[in-house]
C-alpha cells in the first residue's frame, strides 16, 4: 500500500532538489496570510516523480498540504500552466468529480520564484500497475468501476455552469488535434514511417459524425488518481495539466490503451484473464461507460483507438528526435523511435482489423 499526497507520486518523497529550492520562510509567511488555519513550523519535502511541474509536500503540526509550482528557468508560453490546473480543480469542487481541495493560487513570482498553487493533501493509494496485483477479484472489479464512474462524471460536468466554458476551444476537436500532432510529427521526422503517412491522410478524412464537447483530462489512467487507503474507491483525480475542452471519446480511448499496448509507463492489460482477475474486459468497461453517459454504444471505436495511438506515436517521435539532438544514449533514443513506429503500425492494424480501408 502506498500513502501519497494529492499531486504527488506515491511514497517517493525526499529532500528538495537543489535546482528547485526556494525561500521556505517566505512561503510560510505568505501561506499564514493566505490559507485560514495555516500555522508553522513547516517542513518542505519534494515528490521525486517525473512531474513537469515540481510538486512538494508541506507538513505542519496540524495539516499537510501539497504545492505545485512552475519549474525555474525560461519556459514555453503554452507549457506548465499551473493556473489552468488550479482553475479546473477549483471549479470541480462544485461537482461530484473527486479532486483535492484548491486552497490558494499565487501568481506573484516574487514569493518563491515562480507562480504556484497549494491544495489539500489526500491520503490514499496510487495504483500504478493496471493489473492491480495484491487486490482480490472483487476489489479489482470495484476499482475499475470507480475509475469508469469518475470518468463518466467528468464528461457529464456542465462546463458553463462551473465556469469552464472558456477552458478550451469548443468543437472540431479531432480536426484540430490531428493537425497539431501531424505538425509535431513532421517537425520531429527522422525518416520514413509509412504508417504515419497513412494515418495523417486517413484520420482527418474519416472523423466520425458528432461533435461532442466535454471537459477532458488528457491523461486519465489509474496512476493519475488516488484510491482510498483501504476501499476500492477513487478519492481524487490528479495531474490536470493536459485538461481542456475536447471530445470525451478521446479521453475514453486513451484510458483504454492498456487493453491494446504494453507500455512501461502505463502498464498493460494484454493477456489478462478478465474472468479470473475481476478486471473488466474492454467491452464490459465500454458498456459501463455507455450506461453511465446515456450512449447507445460507440460506433467507430476503432477511430478513437487509432487516434490515441497516433497521438502517442507523435509524442514518442518527438522524444526520439530530442534524444538524438541532445546526444542522448543511443539505446534510449532507439527505444523511442521503435515505439513511435510500433504505435503507428498498431493504429493502422486496428483500423484494418475493424474493416477500415487504409
Amino acid at each position: 500500500m502506498v500513502v501519497v499526497a494529492a499531486g504527488g507520486q506515491g511514497s517517493d518523497i525526499g529532500a528538495v532538489r537543489e535546482a528547485h529550492r526556494f525561500d521556505e520562510a517566505r512561503l510560510a509567511t505568505y501561506l499564514e496570510g493566505a490559507i485560514p488555519g495555516f500555522a508553522g513550523p513547516m517542513e518542505v519535502t519534494q515528490f521525486k516523480g517525473g512531474q513537469s511541474n515540481p510538486t512538494f509536500l508541506l507538513t505542519t503540526p496540524a495539516r499537510r498540504y501539497v504545492l505545485r509550482k512552475k519549474p525555474p528557468g525560461k519556459l514555453l508560453a503554452s507549457a506548465h500552466q499551473i493556473e489552468r490546473e488550479y482553475k479546473v480543480i477549483e471549479a470541480l469542487a462544485k461537482t461530484d468529480v473527486p479532486v483535492a481541495a484548491a486552497l490558494v493560487l499565487c501568481e506573484d513570482a516574487e514569493v518563491i520564484g515562480t507562480p504556484f498553487y497549494v491544495m489539500g493533501h489526500v491520503e490514499g493509494r496510487v495504483l500504478r500497475d493496471p493489473q492491480l496485483p495484491g487486490l482480490s477479484p472483487a476489489e479489482r472489479a470495484a476499482t475499475y468501476d470507480s475509475m469508469n464512474d469518475v470518468l463518466a462524471r467528468m464528461h457529464s460536468v456542465d462546463v458553463n455552469a462551473v465556469g469552464l466554458g472558456d477552458f478550451g476551444k469548443p468543437g472540431n476537436y479531432f480536426e484540430r488535434q490531428i493537425g497539431r500532432w501531424s505538425k509535431q510529427y513532421e517537425a520531429a521526422r527522422t525518416g520514413d514511417v509509412p504508417a504515419m503517412d497513412l494515418l495523417m491522410a486517413w484520420l482527418p478524412a474519416n472523423i466520425p459524425a458528432g461533435d461532442d464537447v466535454s471537459l477532458v483530462h488528457g491523461d486519465y489512467r489509474l496512476e493519475n488518481t488516488i484510491c482510498h487507503p483501504t476501499e476500492p474507491r477513487i478519492l481524487a483525480v490528479l495531474d490536470w495539466e493536459l485538461a481542456t475542452l475536447g471530445h470525451p471519446l478521446a479521453d475514453l480511448a486513451y484510458n483504454c490503451m492498456p487493453y491494446h499496448i504494453a507500455d512501461p509507463t502505463m502498464g498493460s492489460l494484454k493477456g489478462v484473464d478478465f474472468a479470473a482477475t475481476g478486471i473488466p474486459s474492454e467491452a464490459d468497461y465500454l458498456a459501463a461507460y455507455c450506461r453511465r453517459t446515456g450512449r447507445d454504444g460507440i460506433p467507430h471505436w476503432e477511430f478513437y483507438l487509432a487516434f490515441s495511438m497516433f497521438r502517442l506515436s507523435s509524442i514518442a517521435q518527438g522524444v526520439y528526435k530530442r534524444g538524438l539532438d541532445g546526444n542522448a544514449s543511443s539505446e534510449k533514443a532507439t527505444m523511442y523511435g521503435a515505439v513511435a513506429v510500433f504505435l503507428a503500425d498498431l493504429a493502422c492494424q486496428t483500423l484494418r482489423d475493424a474493416g477500415r480501408d487504409i
